[in-house]
């Protein structure tokens, strides 16, 4: 388990929004993604700093399609910064874009940081706007900037925005700690290979906050 100095230590809720989750059927309900709140809340207990993400996007984009059978296929056409179709999900002043139930007011969280805004651009990861990881969007420098080692993350989806998060934190030099009880998958089945690919990229994996109090300090 890798040691916790809370002020070193910053608790990162990625993409906790009602559109990935049952509240919002019509969007890209995740299963259970409305029963993270507290573990997000229990870990953040650990962490000096709060983050969180959101996705903001635009109600038309090349990469949004209304038809079930396209979703997660490749978007047709030329665009270097999108790769699979989805529904419309977290539209910017829709229901969707708000946060699950039980955590706090956004103007709570040290950082917020919005991604997805351009229609050309569908990024998962919450470090950088492009799929090449080549555009910030601040989140790194920032933590760099209050002298954070420790980076504890959950959100969702496990497969897709939160695995991404992590992999580009751990990328820039943080210690990372995924909690999978504050996280929850679109494919639920891909969890254990999830959870392996983060292994073998050196971030530690906890099965709940609980277990952060051994390594707090």
């Amino acid at each position: 388990m890798i040691r916790i100095e809370k002020e070193q230590t910053a608790s990162f809720d990625v993409d906790p929004q009602r559109g990935f989750t049952p509240l919002c059927p019509d969007e890209l309900p995740v299963q259970g993604g409305d029963e993270i709140a507290d573990e997000l809340n229990r870990q953040a207990e650990f962490a000096r700093w709060r983050l969180i993400s959101k996705d903001n996007h635009p109600a038309a984009a090349p990469w949004r399609t209304d038809d079930p059978a396209k979703v997660l296929t490749p978007v047709p056409g030329e665009h270097p910064n999108l790769d699979l179709m989805w529904p419309a999900h977290c539209v910017v002043g829709t229901e969707g874009n708000r946060l699950i139930p039980g955590l706090p007011a956004e103007s709570d969280y040290d950082l917020v940081v919005g991604k997805g805004s351009d229609p050309e651009k569908h990024p998962y990861g919450a470090c950088y706007h492009d799929l090449a990881d080549t555009e910030s969007t601040g989140v790194i420098e920032w933590l760099r900037e209050h002298q954070v080692s420790t980076v504890i993350v959950g959100g969702l989806a496990t497969d897709y925005c939160m695995k991404t998060t992590a992999r580009q934190l751990k990328a820039a030099g943080f210690a990372v700690i995924v909690n999978l009880a504050a996280c929850r998958s679109v494919d639920p089945s891909t969890l254990d290979t999830d959870v392996t690919q983060m292994k073998d990229a050196g971030i530690g994996i906890i099965a709940t906050a609980a277990e952060l109090q051994s390594a707090a300090s």
